[in-house]
């Protein structure tokens, strides 16, 4: 391993613009492709003191700093145009979190990596619309918020309330949200407004062990913990008027639900088990990385086929999942406002991956590739006109949804051409992390925090007290610098802005 001073680091680093770094050849080694960076000044701050502090003797930690994990993904095989850090990026397991890249699937050397992926599979947000405003729901917010908790399982250990055999998990990880269609759990309609339909059509529900499907069967329809959460949220600004009507928000004060969630433990076991058969893929196929985290399997063998058909079941269980919840917060606001959810116009806007790697048509160098492009802690943001994105969104672009920290905005952007030439048709996924969850434990107080969320007038219901002081947004970088950025540079542009009065965590 190379060992070089800050300063050497800082040689290979070039600021091209007020938001973008390039990141030269040479600064890891066998990089094959240059990689870039989309930071403000703020956000720059947070990444080069964390790789000036990685540059002391004698430092320690579990990951590398996201400015390294960026070009050691661009030493993998088969990567094209450059590997792609996103405002939001920081350290995670093999690929940083907010960190894109790109294979072109017909070079025979070209790889797929569960850690360009990661272990919460096609984690990702859904955002519901209502007819309500803020004035009619502030009355009941307390008990709207409880309602939600009560209706929704949340925590580690919880236990989903949808009657679900194994042979119903079978035909769920095949089928998608065309099985929560065929259940009554889901409008028709919810499908058109989701990533890739809410069915990956490679899903071989038999690639996938039996200890995933264990893990999988009693966790459908909830929550989870983490960064994981229900929010009650209302519209604070609208940037694009045009583009928010197509989505049917016509007025600040407008009330929305966001569910953010993923494939639950069944997907965390899927990429347990596809790194340890990579690590064996990697001494038969001579393939070589920089971090072992790293580890991944030829696109076109039968390994790297495996992963991306049980990767893409546990990507449809994730979508039954948040399905299985938004039939479940329809049911509470029902029950609160006596009135139907379809009454209640409770429509679902969009729903979108975080951590998922597909395969896509792009312009690389000037000519159509077929890539197989890994997503983590990176929204897909397809611009108007794109065939992939729905009828109703075509003049728009795709709606992007940004989740914001407990007690911050999130938002609503819409995808971009410059997004498709400069990102593959990627943008952030939300705040990213600035504190690590155990200092954040150190660092921050429960009640403190709660005692905040109270004087912004956000209700609150939480299963785990520690998850209060994991998930503040002090410990977060500022999710209006990460859109923000996101947008001068324009690969996605800010539509909406979403203020929440009510969290739901585990």
């Amino acid at each position: 391993m190379v060992v070089r001073t800050f300063e050497e680091e800082m040689g290979y680093l070039e600021k091209t613009s007020e938001y973008s770094w390039r990141i030269k050849k040479g600064f890891q080694p066998n990089m094959k492709v240059e990689g870039v960076f989309y930071v403000n000044k703020n956000l720059e701050r947070l990444l080069i003191e964390e790789l000036r502090n990685s540059a002391r003797p004698g430092s320690v930690g579990g990951f590398l700093p996201g400015v390294k994990q960026i070009a050691n993904v661009a030493a993998l095989p088969g990567i094209v145009g450059k590997s792609v850090g996103l405002p939001d990026i920081h350290s995670g397991y093999g690929f940083a979190i907010g960190n894109m890249a790109a294979f072109d699937v017909s070079d025979p050397k070209a790889v797929v990596s569960p850690g360009g992926v990661g272990f919460d599979i096609n984690c990702g947000v859904r955002l519901l619309r209502t007819n309500l405003f803020e004035k009619d729901v502030q009355p009941v917010k307390d008990q709207l918020a409880q309602s939600m908790f009560d209706h929704i399982p949340v925590g580690v250990g919880s236990r989903g309330i949808i009657p679900m055999t194994a042979r119903d998990l079978e035909e769920a990880l095949e089928m998608g949200m065309d099985w929560s269609l065929r259940e009554g759990y889901v409008w028709a309609e919810d499908k058109e407004h989701c990533e890739e339909y809410g069915r990956m059509l490679d899903a071989d529900p038999s690639k996938v062990s039996m200890k995933a499907k264990k893990r999988g069967l009693p966790q459908l329809g909830t929550l989870g913990a983490g960064n994981h959460y229900a929010e009650i949220q209302v519209v604070d600004e609208i940037f694009n008027k045009s583009a928010a009507s197509k989505m049917g928000i016509e007025a600040k004060g407008q009330v929305c639900i966001m569910i953010h969630s993923g494939s639950r433990g069944f997907g965390h076991q899927v990429a347990t088990d596809a790194l340890l058969a990579m690590e064996k893929a990697m001494k038969k196929h001579n393939i070589e990385v920089n971090d072992r985290q790293l580890a991944c399997a030829p696109i076109n063998q039968s390994e790297g086929q495996d992963y991306l058909k049980s990767m893409a079941a546990a990507a449809n269980f994730a979508w039954v999942n948040r399905s299985s919840m938004t039939f479940l917060s329809r049911q509470a606001f029902a029950k609160q406002f006596n009135m139907s959810p379809d009454d209640l116009d409770m429509h679902v806007i969009y729903d979108v991956s975080h951590n998922v790697a597909k395969v896509e048509q792009h312009m690389v160098d000037g000519r159509p590739k077929t890539l197989l492009v890994h997503r983590k802690g990176s929204t897909r943001a397809f611009p108007p006109h794109h065939p992939s994105i729905p009828v109703d969104y075509q003049l728009t672009g795709q709606p992007v949804l940004i989740g914001g920290t407990m007690g911050t905005c999130s938002y609503v952007l819409t995808g971009t051409e410059v997004g498709m030439n400069e990102t593959f048709g990627s943008t952030c996924h939300g705040a990213g992390r600035s504190l690590s969850r155990a200092k954040s434990r150190r660092n921050l107080d429960y009640q403190g925090v709660l005692d905040k969320m109270k004087e912004m007038g956000i209700a609150i219901r939480i299963a785990s007290p520690k998850l209060v002081m994991e998930e503040a947004p002090e410990s977060y970088k500022n999710v209006d610098d990460v859109v923000n950025t996101c947008d001068a540079v324009g690969i996605s542009k800010k539509c909406i802005k979403l203020r929440p009065i009510a969290v739901i965590k585990g």
